[in-house]
């Protein structure tokens, strides 16, 4: 069974919630790192568990907040890691066509739970596509090495 990571912060705690019923019938072992309830929390600690969790184990990761920006600047901070905040099937397709995200970041505040399945049905149906794809993933990977 494959595993799937996901998060949130207080304000994506309700559709985070959804969505683990919906990969663990999709097959997935889901790990979730937060936050417990609708009590407020501090997303960058989540985004860094979590961040550091799927860079340790090349696995996949989902983070919810409010827009899925503050999650997804947060998580980008960890070595390994393009997360992408995704708004819309097609930015999730490109994600990882692309950009090979290894964790999407989602808005609770405008991604109702069934865009956010379809979003993440996407995401995780898409296969990077490399090529050219690869060498501008490679110069993401030299920037950070360099830090």
């Amino acid at each position: 069974m494959p595993e799937i990571s996901i998060g949130s912060d207080h304000r994506g705690f309700e559709l985070k919630q959804g969505l683990i019923a919906f990969l663990n019938e999709k097959g997935f072992r889901v790990k979730d790192f937060g936050c417990p309830s609708e009590e407020s929390v501090d997303y960058p600690d989540i985004a860094a568990a979590l961040a550091r969790h799927v860079a340790e184990t090349n696995t996949q990761g989902i983070l919810i907040c409010g827009t899925g920006t503050g999650m997804s600047i947060a998580a980008n901070k960890v070595r390994g890691i393009r997360a992408a905040c995704c708004s819309s099937i097609e930015v999730a397709e490109i994600a990882k066509k692309h950009n090979n995200a290894n964790i999407i970041c989602l808005g609770a505040n405008s991604t109702d739970e069934a865009a956010a399945k379809k979003i993440i049905d996407t995401w995780l149906n898409a296969s990077f596509e490399g090529g050219r794809h690869q060498r501008r993933v490679e110069k993401i990977t030299a920037i950070e090495m360099a830090l």
